[in-house]
């Protein structure tokens, strides 16, 4: 018996998950460059 997962292991797959994955982490650093790093900049000088 086959288990459900294996019907999403195909080549394509894992790539679109590894894309939306680096995406969402690269948002998360741009985010954290873009607003995070000035806000600590300018609160704590």
């Amino acid at each position: 018996m086959t288990s459900p997962v294996d019907q999403f292991r195909h080549d394509s797959w894992v790539a679109a998950l590894g894309t939306f994955v680096s995406y969402g982490l690269v948002l998360v650093v741009m985010t954290a460059l873009l607003f995070l790093v000035p806000y600590g900049l300018f609160r704590f000088l």
